[in-house]
């Protein structure tokens, strides 16, 4: 007798999907049987080998090219999956863009770009989402946020703020989309050991951050995308149906001791 896979016959779209976690996300859900809508913006190649890697697995994979920080971005992201899939099961509000400076040399433009696709884009694309899940019967949105929203890191004024809308949003949400069936959470990781940090820690040796973050993470080293990935899944899952607007911290116990770092 063949076991059903948790998320078989369920559509799941991811954005900013084609490198790290969003990738890790939208392979997860694949292993587990779902359909996966690959959103990128930039590079197209990294998407398609995603979404290659998704086809092996037996599962449908859908490459969209879209600015979720543009309003019509999103329009195009979400008339493409309806067009293909008819509806839509699980929205992962991954992608995200930020200009690291002090706050004394941030500008306006830079304010909009990260507020549009970090914070907006969640509102925008929910009221999309929303209709393709009520014709599933319900679904699940989940958000990737940071720490940043609650805490003060270098150089992080405006991408935190953009964080700390993101997680308001995702509370709001989850009381408004709860009468349809929705279920709107966020994960907020900790530092990632994806491949991009490890290029930076390759090319800073000075900083050699994935080492010292490990050393003072009581989990005793860092979180990886696929951890972010189950937890994500765990949130799209039956399970988890009672939990509504949080943000659940994945970082390995770091937050936990960020007073004796001071």
């Amino acid at each position: 007798m063949t076991t059903q896979l948790p998320f078989e016959n369920k559509t799941v779209l991811v954005t900013g999907s084609g490198r790290g976690i969003g990738r890790a996300i939208g392979l997860h859900f694949a292993q587990q049987g779902a359909d996966v809508v690959i959103n990128f913006f930039r590079n197209r190649q990294p998407a398609e080998d995603t979404a290659k890697e998704i086809r092996e697995l037996g599962r449908k994979a859908l490459v969209v090219k879209a600015d979720v920080g543009n309003l019509d971005g999103i329009t195009h992201l979400f008339d493409q999956v309806e067009a293909e899939f008819g509806g839509l099961d699980v929205f992962v509000h991954n992608a995200a863009s930020g200009y690291n400076r002090p706050a004394m040399q941030q500008k306006p433009r830079g304010w909009d770009w990260t507020m549009n696709i970090n914070a907006r884009a969640l509102l925008f694309a929910a009221q999309r989402a929303a209709p393709l899940m009520e014709k599933r019967g319900g679904g699940s949105i989940i958000s990737i946020t940071s720490p940043g929203a609650d805490y003060v890191l270098p150089d992080y004024v405006v991408v935190g703020a953009s964080k700390a809308a993101l997680n308001a949003l995702t509370r709001y949400l989850a009381v408004e989309f709860s009468e349809k069936n929705i279920v709107v959470n966020a994960v907020s990781p900790g530092v990632v050991e994806t491949d991009a940090l490890k290029h930076f820690d390759a090319m800073r040796e000075d900083v050699n951050l994935i080492k010292k973050t490990a050393q003072a993470t009581p989990a005793g080293r860092l979180v990886t995308p696929e951890e972010v990935a189950g937890v994500v899944a765990f949130l799209a899952s039956p399970a988890a149906a009672m939990i509504r607007g949080q943000v659940i911290t994945l970082d390995g116990g770091y937050l936990l001791q960020m007073k004796s770092r001071e």
